[in-house]
């Protein structure tokens, strides 16, 4: 019967360290980050992007609708991905943003980044293959790439879904934790966070 007792005591307990693992931050994996899947976009002007072309660089992949109004928040009611990607520009940092919006137009992408001034290209992936591949979930969702070619972050941009920071919490900009740590020459310590939003709206 004490016997049981204790082994009811120690799931409770392990059920108890685990579950914030489920749903907070994950530490950086001992094992190899997965590697980065390639791929090639055209942003709104007609450009091509290709992520082999920016090995060398710290490549943030920030999965964008111009619908999403998690994604519209942080461009209207504030500039988190602008400042970001200001921040990092003269430190060996490329930010792609990636519409994979199964009903997107260029032109409405062309119009947010004129209307927002956004500096950095806005890639059209309405096939999915490319959100497909990295497995995205919602928008906004972050990718960071170190320079050899490595996932080295997935997740949230932030820990306040428009605006809204949990109870008894401080504001944690995760993809700025990050790339100050990589810029730094230091490990990522915190590789992935459950990241929220809209859904991708991929095509049928």
């Amino acid at each position: 019967m004490r016997f049981a007792a204790i082994t009811r005591i120690w799931a409770l307990v392990s059920l108890m360290i685990a579950v914030p693992m489920l749903y907070g931050e994950e530490p950086a994996a001992k094992t190899k980050p997965a590697t980065a899947p390639d791929f090639a976009l055209k942003n709104y002007d007609g450009k091509e992007y290709k992520l082999a072309d920016l090995k060398g660089k710290i490549v943030v992949l920030e999965w964008f609708n111009y619908e999403c109004p998690f994604v519209k928040y942080h461009y209207e009611k504030a500039a988190t991905m602008k400042d970001l990607a200001a921040k990092y520009k003269g430190k060996n940092v490329v930010w792609l943003a990636i519409n994979s919006t199964s009903h997107l137009t260029t032109e409405k992408n062309r119009e947010f980044a004129q209307k927002h001034a956004i500096q950095y290209p806005i890639l059209d992936d309405r096939t999915g293959t490319v959100g497909k591949a990295y497995g995205t979930k919602t928008t906004p969702q972050i990718f960071i790439i170190d320079a050899e070619g490595s996932i080295v972050y997935n997740g949230a941009i932030d820990n306040a879904p428009i605006g809204r920071i949990p109870e008894n919490e401080e504001y944690v900009n995760y993809a700025d934790k990050a790339l100050d740590e990589l810029t730094a020459g230091k490990h990522v310590t915190t590789a992935r966070t459950k990241p929220y939003g809209c859904t991708v709206k991929y095509g049928k």
